[in-house]
């Protein structure tokens, strides 16, 4: 049979040769040292004599004579061979082996594998699934009930002069969730409102009204866009963060240390970040109104030909005060449910890393739902009462 070796380039590098011996004998030449950190042969050349026709009753056969050393990945590569042979139905010898190694052979065959050592995944029945989210639902839904209320009491608390709360870190909130947010706030809704612009330009030309566009921007950006684009930002920008915050403080056990010294966690931590975002939120709409109106401004004066102060007449008179209003309170309600997810889901943070990151995850993914969600229920509302 065919014979594959190779030669040796210096005597401390590793070296794997294989060849036949004889017509039924494999043997594995190993030269160098075999304690070095960088690449060493591998099993390919092995498998690729063992995997040739007819090598079944064969057998293998080692020459250590040439190795000044060995380590762990040395015996890797002679249990990995080892399982070849066992595979290919080849007799494997390990006279040759070092001691060592012949012990740690020898023990690897004494000490078999558990049956129950190795972990298995089953997926679980549609029934014990479905029950366990159920339950899981229902454990959530308590704790945010549980939540809610201690915030309630905890309102109460400042209303009644009782509550730890430091007004500074209420303001240094305010700071972070308003004015920071600005810019982003800005520019989302400034291209909204070109969108909306654009889109209702195209449309209403058809009929040679495009007077109406700064009607339609003015209306969509008061009432619906303007407070929903500004709650789903803050709730990517600020929720997460708060959740972030929160749940490093948990796992830095910062929670515990609070409650030890006689501390509300509710009243110190989270009062502030919920009045911080729930003042903040109706300034951020009523400026992202008149951002987004601006945008419309800006396709209207350039494609449409309108004159600005023709666009700023319409605009005010196609708005009435209850749906400004209405914009306005809208707000506030996304901003309550912002801080509200984003501190939950804080305080709910495991002890971990990667519990943080799933917090700030949830944290987004649920106020985002929620936002949409109010809003929906809000037109719903709203249709039912004529505003």
């Amino acid at each position: 049979m065919g014979e594959q070796v190779q030669t040796n380039t210096t005597d401390s590098t590793p070296q794997l040769a294989a060849r036949w011996k004889a017509p039924d004998t494999l043997l594995l030449t190993l030269t160098g040292d075999w304690r070095t950190d960088g690449a060493l042969p591998g099993i390919e050349t092995v498998r690729e004599e063992l995997t040739k026709p007819d090598t079944k009753g064969k057998k293998v056969e080692f020459d250590t004579a040439g190795m000044t050393g060995w380590g762990s990945r040395f015996v890797m590569l002679v249990a990995k061979s080892h399982e070849l042979c066992q595979k290919t139905g080849v007799t494997f010898v390990a006279d040759s082996l070092p001691e060592g190694v012949r012990r740690l052979m020898k023990l690897s065959e004494t000490v078999p594998e558990k049956k129950d050592a190795r972990r298995e995944t089953t997926k679980p029945p549609f029934l014990q699934d479905l029950g366990e989210g159920a339950i899981r639902a229902w454990s959530g839904a308590v704790e945010m009930l549980k939540f809610l209320g201690e915030q309630v009491i905890a309102l109460g608390n400042l209303f009644r002069g009782r509550a730890q709360f430091r007004w500074s870190d209420a303001w240094l909130e305010m700071q972070k969730c308003g004015p920071q947010a600005l810019g982003i706030v800005a520019l989302i809704n400034f291209l909204v409102g070109l969108i909306i612009a654009f889109v209702g330009a195209i449309e209403l030309e058809h009929f040679g009204a495009t007077i109406y566009v700064a009607d339609m921007v003015a209306v969509g950006t008061t009432r619906e866009m303007g407070c929903l684009m500004t709650g789903i930002i803050l709730c990517g920008r600020t929720g997460a963060a708060f959740a972030a915050q929160l749940g490093t403080m948990k796992v830095n056990e910062e929670i515990n240390a609070f409650k030890t010294f006689g501390i509300s966690p509710m009243e110190f931590l989270v009062l502030p970040r919920m009045i911080a975002l729930v003042l903040m939120m109706p300034l951020l709409c009523v400026f992202a109104d008149l951002i987004g109106m601006l945008g419309g401004l800006v396709v209207s004066t350039l494609m449409l030909h309108i004159e600005p102060m023709q666009y700023i007449q319409r605009s005010m008179h196609a708005v009435p005060l209850k749906s400004f209003l209405l914009g306005v309170g809208k707000g506030a309600v996304f901003g309550f449910i912002v801080a509200f997810t984003g501190c939950l889901r804080g305080m709910q943070c495991g002890n971990n890393a990667a519990a943080v990151g799933d917090a700030t995850t949830k944290a987004v993914v649920s106020g985002i739902t929620a936002i949409i969600a109010s809003d929906g229920i809000f037109a719903v509302i709203c249709n039912a009462l004529h505003i």
